[in-house]
């Protein structure tokens, strides 16, 4: 927790500087902490060997490569909803387990938010839309995508330390490159 601190911190006073500058603060400010969690997750994605894809720490949860299928699923369901468009629902945890593939899915499941993120602005995030049952604003949705990506790699961090792998927020050199 200690070593997640500054993180955390790095990316609160970061995300005020990017709210105090814009005309959209609540916008400006989702979207910039959707590109931490993108950078974050593609680097873990990255730097974890071929290998250790299939690893699951037990039976009972999924394997490094499914939760990163998994992150590349929801994200097309999230964003396909604030979108207003109907999920194109890939199936990736399902169909995909190399490393190549998987990173080519979740590369591609980023650029499918990235136009929802791009698209809102503060007067279109308190649109609703139906979401899990509930009338939602937009900006919530794309919130619950950045909570959810970042649980899940809680779970990768987990999967990477038990195979003595430093995660990139507990890297000095890649949080270095996330404050430029």
């Amino acid at each position: 927790m200690r070593r997640l601190m500054p993180t955390f911190l790095i990316c609160l006073i970061a995300s005020a500087a990017v709210v105090l500058a814009d005309d959209n603060p609540l916008s400006a400010n989702n979207k910039f902490m959707y590109g931490a969690v993108k950078k974050i997750l593609l680097r873990s994605a990255e730097q974890v060997p071929e290998e250790n894809y299939s690893f699951k720490p037990t039976e009972a949860v999924r394997s490094f490569g499914q939760i990163v299928g998994h992150v590349a699923d929801s994200q097309y369901y999230f964003c396909s909803v604030a979108l207003g468009e109907k999920s194109p629902d890939p199936k990736i945890e399902k169909t995909k387990t190399s490393k190549a593939d998987l990173i080519a899915a979740l590369k591609d499941s980023f650029a499918y938010c990235d136009k929802a993120y791009d698209a809102m602005t503060d007067v279109s995030a308190t649109q609703k839309v139906k979401f899990m049952g509930n009338e939602t604003p937009k900006l919530g949705v794309l919130t619950v995508n950045n909570m959810h990506t970042m649980e899940h790699y809680g779970n990768l961090i987990t999967y990477m330390r038990l195979k003595n792998i430093v995660p990139p927020t507990s890297d000095p050199a890649f949080m270095q490159q996330m404050r430029k």
